[in-house]
């Protein structure tokens, strides 16, 4: 069996692939993932082969249009933000799309398979007449972008006799069943196995010290707004009686040196690291997230944008993070729901309640049983 994964704009939706692509590959099937340029060496660091389909940067492709005009920024608001992930995510795959269907011209997959928001991999399946499975690589409910991706992608789809985008033939869903929508879409279910680049370790990464230990990270990606996210972050913190870690690439960390004895910055295995941790801070990354559940951590999550406010809602609800959105997260809240995760015995337990609970679910190698039966049809 041939299966392509198509990677989003973002190394998280490569990380988030990364367990399923690894089990169809160890089951003895080839795979291949596609990602745009930037995104090659990421997954290559996870030992998957890759082939780039763009060379499209997710900056350009976020602020501009088909026609190299620049897009508005995007504004606070759920739809306004549904608008512009449509919008942008949708050009990803139509510029993407040429360049899939020349390499399935030489590599034809029997199955196509790619996260949320990954618009080319429906429309590459349907093109080849084959099954498309949308993996989620997060607990956030997408549903309400593809109605303005498909309006993006309206002369892709109208190629092929379509107005909306292509239904998946299965829906993999690796959200704990607790936080999952009453709404959600019937799905086979998976366990979230944490996939990230590595690095060689060191005693620090797997070893907890004698103080309470908060990681810190705005994800994977370098830019001059998680700089800041960072640096805010770690000067409040740095009157906390805590280890701080900083997960962030080198590029993005450098200035943060110095600001206290206690923080360790750069780039680290967040799967090694999040379980020697008592609170994991961070800008509401899908993956990220699903990695502190993995780890049973708490989280306070700060995100920037309202339009997974209700998914992130649900495991605050649950018990196992705090949400604190830009105009209420002042140096003062955020210390005090610091103080409030790590001091309530009742965020641990149900953190990991969660990390028990996706424990339950089936593993990836059994999903790929569930592929093969797909693919045979």
């Amino acid at each position: 069996m041939r299966v392509l994964f198509v990677a989003g704009p973002s190394p998280a939706t490569v990380f988030g692939l990364a367990s399923l692509a690894g089990a169809v590959r160890n089951a003895g099937h080839h795979v291949m993932m596609a990602a745009t340029e930037e995104l090659a060496p990421h997954v290559t660091g996870i030992g998957l082969p890759t082939v780039t389909v763009t060379g499209r940067t997710w900056q350009s492709l976020i602020g501009t249009d088909r026609a190299g005009r620049p897009v508005p920024r995007m504004t606070r608001g759920v739809e306004t933000e549904r608008l512009h992930h449509g919008g942008w995510f949708g050009r990803l795959a139509a510029e993407c799309l040429p360049a899939l269907l020349e390499v399935s011209a030489r590599w034809r997959p029997d199955l196509v398979v790619g996260g949320s928001m990954s618009y080319a991999a429906p429309l590459l399946a349907t093109h080849l007449g084959v099954p498309h499975v949308l993996q989620a690589w997060d607990t956030y409910d997408t549903r309400g972008v593809d109605g303005y991706a498909a309006r993006e992608l309206a002369p892709e789809l109208e190629r092929l006799g379509m107005s909306e985008l292509p239904v998946p033939q299965l829906f993999v869903d690796v959200c704990p069943p607790s936080l999952r929508l009453p709404d959600a879409a019937p799905a086979q279910s998976m366990r979230w196995i944490p996939g990230n680049r590595q690095e060689p370790l060191e005693p620090w990464m797997y070893t907890r010290g004698d103080r309470p230990r908060v990681c810190v990270t705005s994800g994977s990606r370098e830019t001059a707004a998680n700089q800041d996210f960072l640096r805010r972050l770690v000067e409040d913190l740095a009157t906390f009686d805590a280890e701080i870690l900083v997960a962030a690439p080198e590029e993005a960390v450098s200035g943060l040196r110095g600001v206290t004895d206690r923080v360790r910055v750069g780039w680290m295995p967040l799967d090694v690291v999040a379980p020697t941790c008592d609170l994991v801070v961070h800008h509401g990354g899908g993956v990220t997230g699903l990695t502190a559940m993995n780890a049973g951590v708490p989280q306070l999550l700060l995100p920037r944008w309202d339009i997974f406010a209700a998914s992130m809602r649900r495991t605050a609800e649950y018990g196992a993070a705090r949400v604190l959105f830009p105009e209420d997260a002042d140096s003062e809240a955020l210390l005090k729901a610091c103080h409030e995760l790590l001091e309530d015995p009742g965020h641990r337990e149900a953190a990991r309640a969660l990390a028990a609970e996706m424990a339950t679910l089936p593993g990836p190698a059994e999903v790929v049983g569930v592929l093969e039966t797909l693919a045979t049809r």
